[in-house]
């Protein structure tokens, strides 16, 4: 199995193989009789990563790649991946591989050279789905409508106030008389008894509430904020 690493060196030096016009190996700057280009993966740099609501976005990086010339006869090679590198807008090609330090590195006089940045990324599978082990059942929810009034400690009616039903996007706001109506609610008839949690926010307020679906009309106390 072909790694990202291995798939974007192999993918450069055709590349360079093509724009060059001659074979471009894959291997450190060495010093020969023959001379030529040579292509080698230097470092791995970060990428910004992305996020996506559906699957899980791949891991993405750069593969920090040297190509360097070797002899004179090398110089036209290079002249010609340049050309056209800079023809075609990519790969990108950065002019800062002349740090004394990395041809002492390789044991090799400095001579030209370019650092070509290649994107790779691995993708991150989704895990399988687990078994379905119950035959499916489909239910119907009982659609529900709240009503209900939100004042404050001295019984005065908070308008304004936004009225969400927690975790769905049912939501609405209060009158001018704290009066609120949350219609299309959905109720599980098989929990008739299970509350609706509510959450209030508003003048400075957020505050939560349990309410029984079968009372009629609700009466929410909403408490100050705290100083």
């Amino acid at each position: 199995m072909t790694g990202a690493i291995e798939t974007a060196v192999a993918d450069l030096a055709a590349w360079l193989t093509g724009a060059a016009g001659d074979p471009v190996p894959v291997g450190p700057p060495r010093d020969d009789a023959d001379g030529g280009l040579t292509v080698w993966p230097l470092e791995l740099r970060p990428a910004r990563q992305t996020r996506g609501s559906g699957a899980r976005e791949p891991y993405r990086f750069v593969v920090r790649l040297l190509v360097c010339a070797t002899g004179p006869a090398a110089l036209p090679r290079l002249d010609r991946v340049l050309a056209a590198a800079a023809a075609a807008g990519e790969p990108e090609v950065v002019l800062a591989a002349g740090d004394p330090a990395l041809w002492r590195a390789f044991g090799v006089p400095p001579r030209p050279a370019l650092l070509v940045d290649v994107p790779a990324q691995i993708a991150c599978p989704l895990p399988p789905a687990p078994p379905v082990l119950q035959p499916l059942r489909l239910r119907q929810l009982e659609m529900r409508t709240l009503d209900g009034r939100v004042v404050g400690p001295q019984q005065q009616p908070l308008a304004a106030m936004r009225v969400e039903v927690v975790g769905t996007p049912y939501a609405t706001h209060t009158d001018s008389a704290g009066r609120f109506r949350l219609v299309g609610v959905p109720h599980d008839p098989d929990a008739p008894g299970r509350s609706v949690r509510v959450r209030l926010v508003g003048r400075g307020r957020t505050h939560t509430a349990e309410l029984d679906p079968d009372d009629p009309d609700h009466v929410i106390v909403c408490a100050p904020p705290a100083d």
